[in-house]
C-alpha cells in the first residue's frame, strides 16, 4: 500500500501548518480558555485559505475532495492545539452535503464554506454510550418530526447554527435530523471539558420538516448515522496523531537541552527508550488513522478501520501525551507550561473517542460475523 501523499495533499498540510503554526501559541491559547473556549479568527484564517470547505462540493464554494484531505488539516490541528470547530463542522457540511435533498442546504453549507456558520453533530449519548442507539425519541407529526430526549457534551453546540441528532423512531428504526438552535423546545447547557473547548448538553421537544432529515427515515437512517460516526472518529484520530506528534517535538527539544549531571537527559538511556516508545506509537497511530480516512473517502467498508483506529487514537494517545509529560520531570506537572495542554488534549480526545476496550469489542464482533 502506498502511503506517500499526492502533490495536493501535500500543499493542503503544509498550508495548514504554516496557518495554525503562525497563529497558535500559548498566550492565545491561555486568551481563548479564558474566553469562549474556542479562537474565531483563527476559525476565519483556516476558512480564509479555503481549508474549511475542501471537502464541500464545488457548488457551494468547496474542492470537493475527502476524509483523508481533512485528515491531513485535523492532524496540523493538533499538533498547533487550535481551538476551533473542525471536526464537528467540517463532518457534519458533508453529512448534509451527502445525504440532504438536493439544493434545500446550500446557504448553510456556504455559509460553512466561507467560515461564518458552526454545525455539529451530538452523537454521545448517556449511559451505554452507542452512538447507533441514540437516545433521542421521534414520533411522526403532519409535517414532520416531533424529537424528544437529551444529548450530552456536544461540541460547540452553543456556537453552530445546527446540530445533526440521530433519533429513533416508536418501530425501532431511525432517522438523523438537522435541529436549528435558538428554535423553541432546543435547550443547550454548557458543559466544561478538559481541553477547555466549548461544550454542552442539548434537550429537546421540538419539531423538525421533512426537509431537515437527513436521507430517509427508518432502517437507511442507520446508515447515516454510521457516517456520521465513522467519519468524525476517523477526524478525531487524525487530531490525536497531531497532538501526540507536538507533544513529541515538545519533548524532544527539552530533553535535548536539559542537562542532568553534565550530560543531557537525552544521553540517558532509559529517556531515549520511553521517547522512542511514544514515537513509535505515534507512526503506528498515523498510519491507522490515515487508513481509516482513506478507506472512508474511497467509499470502502471502513468499519475495521476506524475500530482499529480509534484504539490505537485512544490507547496510544494517551499512553504518548503521559510518557512526553513525565519526561519532563517536575515542569510537566506545571499547568502554565505548554507540555500540560498536550495532556489535555489527550486525555479529552480520548474521552470523545470512548474507551479503547468499547473499539476492540466492536472490532472483535466485526471479525466474529465476517
Amino acid at each position: 500500500m502506498n502511503f506517500d501523499l499526492t502533490e495536493d495533499q501535500q500543499v493542503i498540510a503544509d498550508l495548514a501548518q504554516q496557518i495554525l503554526a503562525g497563529s497558535m501559541d500559548v498566550d492565545r491559547l491561555k486568551a481563548a480558555e479564558r474566553g469562549s473556549g474556542w479562537d474565531p479568527e483563527v476559525w476565519s484564517a483556516l476558512a480564509e485559505a479555503n481549508l474549511v470547505s475542501l471537502c464541500l462540493p464545488e457548488t457551494v464554494g468547496g474542492s470537493g475532495m475527502g476524509a483523508i484531505e481533512l485528515a491531513l488539516v485535523a492532524e496540523a490541528l493538533g499538533r498547533n492545539l487550535a481551538p476551533v470547530p473542525l471536526v464537528p463542522t467540517v463532518v457534519t457540511a458533508m453529512a448534509v452535503a451527502e445525504f440532504a435533498e438536493s439544493g434545500t442546504h446550500d446557504e448553510l453549507l456556504a455559509g460553512v464554506a466561507d467560515g461564518s456558520v458552526v454545525l455539529t453533530s451530538a452523537l454521545a449519548s448517556a449511559g451505554a454510550n452507542d452512538p447507533l442507539l441514540p437516545g433521542v425519541r421521534a414520533t411522526p407529526t403532519a409535517n414532520g418530526w416531533r424529537l424528544e430526549g437529551s444529548k450530552p457534551a456536544v461540541p460547540y453546540a452553543a456556537e453552530a447554527a445546527a446540530i445533526a441528532v440521530p433519533a429513533q423512531l416508536p418501530n425501532g428504526s431511525s432517522l438523523v435530523a438537522l435541529v436549528r438552535t435558538g428554535t423553541d423546545g432546543v435547550g443547550l447547557a454548557p458543559e466544561k471539558t478538559t481541553n477547555h473547548q466549548p461544550a454542552a448538553g442539548l434537550t429537546l421537544d421540538t419539531e423538525v420538516s421533512t426537509a431537515d432529515v437527513l436521507g430517509t427515515a427508518g432502517d437507511e437512517a442507520a446508515e447515516v448515522t454510521r457516517w456520521l460516526y465513522e467519519h468524525t472518529v476517523a477526524a478525531m484520530c487524525s487530531i490525536q496523531v497531531g497532538v501526540a506528534e507536538g507533544a513529541l517535538a515538545m519533548t524532544s527539544s527539552h530533553v535535548t537541552d536539559r542537562q542532568q549531571f553534565g550530560r543531557p537527559l537525552s544521553a540517558f538511556q532509559a529517556v531515549t527508550q520511553r521517547a522512542a516508545d511514544a514515537w513509535i506509537t505515534t507512526e503506528a497511530m498515523r498510519v491507522t488513522s490515515r487508513n481509516a480516512a482513506w478507506r472512508l473517502g474511497a467509499g470502502l467498508d471502513a468499519r475495521r478501520d476506524v475500530a482499529v483506529a480509534a484504539w490505537w487514537a485512544t490507547d496510544g494517545g494517551q499512553k504518548v501525551v503521559t510518557a512526553c509529560q513525565h519526561l519532563h520531570g517536575g515542569i510537566g506537572a506545571d499547568i502554565d507550561y505548554p507540555v500540560h495542554r498536550y495532556f489535555l488534549w489527550g486525555v479529552q480526545n480520548g474521552t470523545v473517542l470512548g474507551a479503547a476496550s468499547a473499539h476492540l469489542a466492536r472490532l472483535g464482533g466485526l471479525l466474529a460475523r465476517s
